[in-house]
């Protein structure tokens, strides 16, 4: 499945998130309430900015890489990740799903049980986001 992100539309993303587009110069001159800012990106630095979106919170990175190929509850992922808080694990995941990179199954037992895995799209970008372990070895 292929998705195009238009420009506005990934301000839209960005702020959402509490986050400024990092490439491209604002034209404040079409401001509108609708349209807040208008980018021109180059084609490469859009995709750069929409990874970005991805694993731009200082945890998004690490609960994607420990759910792997696996599938977590929120306990074995807040074991998994100790320097989390609970109200910002609850956050990034939130913002994870949202953004279509996990997908969170909820059973309706008694007591309720929720389960987080990657979706196809975040398994398949997961390759790509193991080698930024490697980037940490050469500045290491």
């Amino acid at each position: 499945m292929t998705t195009k992100t238009s420009r506005t539309g990934l301000i839209s993303q960005l702020s959402r998130l509490g986050l400024q587009p990092l490439f491209g110069s604002v034209n404040t001159t079409t401001m509108t309430k609708s349209n807040r800012t208008e980018l021109s990106l180059d084609p490469d630095l859009l995709l750069i900015s929409n990874a970005l979106v991805v694993i731009s919170g200082k945890w998004r990175l690490y609960i994607i890489l420990v759910l792997g190929e696996q599938t977590l509850r929120y306990g074995q992922l807040s074991d998994r990740l100790p320097g989390v808080s609970e109200k910002v694990l609850a956050s990034e995941l939130k913002a994870l799903v949202a953004l279509g990179v996990i997908k969170r199954e909820a059973y309706a037992e008694i007591p309720p049980r929720v389960e987080y895995t990657l979706t196809e799209r975040g398994r398949l970008a997961l390759p790509i986001l193991r080698q930024v372990q490697q980037i940490g070895q050469i500045f290491n």
